[in-house]
């Protein structure tokens, strides 16, 4: 597992210097950078998402690291953390954009507030949840936030076909924190 883990960690860093190096650019505003960190998402559904309607609850959990950033060489991972209930959800709500708003936890104890839209896509086999917005308040207030989850989409396909269920979706985590 923890080889798993630690190959997880190092795709999402090639992904990271990479995708949004290249892809990414024309998303990240001019402006210098103040943090980037490569991670992983995992969020559960309990109980799992069908294309029918029902109670069902959202658990994520975020893990940024390694995070690199010049202004703040004292951070180098970070956190957040949710539970979610809705009240009716299938698999393909999964696929609606939405407004989302998160903490951060950094390594330091101080935290960062983001608010933004989440967009998703899915192409081939690939499914790619782009959240861009701005830090709200607490550290690295004022400036902007790309965030890249790329994960297996092959379960949420199954699922809007009626041949399957979403228990839980496990994603690379790019994210790049930009003073405007």
């Amino acid at each position: 597992m923890h080889i798993r883990r630690c190959i997880a960690v190092l795709t999402a860093a090639v992904l990271m210097i990479m995708g949004l190096a290249t892809s990414g650019a024309a998303a990240t505003p001019a402006g210098l950078l103040d943090i980037t960190c490569a991670g992983t998402q995992t969020s559960t559904y309990s109980p799992p998402l069908t294309l029918t309607a029902q109670p069902s609850t959202t658990n994520a959990s975020t893990q940024y690291g390694p995070c690199v950033s010049l202004s703040q060489p004292n951070i180098t991972a970070g956190s957040r953390s949710a539970s979610i209930p809705y009240p009716s959800r299938t698999c393909l709500d999964l696929l609606d954009s939405q407004t989302v708003t998160f903490t951060i936890t950094w390594n330091t104890g101080q935290t960062s507030t983001v608010s933004g839209n989440a967009t998703t896509t899915v192409v081939g086999a690939t499914l790619t949840v782009t959240i861009t917005g701005n830090v709200t308040s607490g550290l690295f207030a004022g400036s902007s936030v790309v965030q890249i989850n790329e994960g297996p989409a092959t379960d949420i396909t199954l699922c809007t076909l009626g041949l399957g269920s979403v228990s839980s979706i496990y994603s690379l985590v790019a994210l790049e924190i930009t003073s405007v």
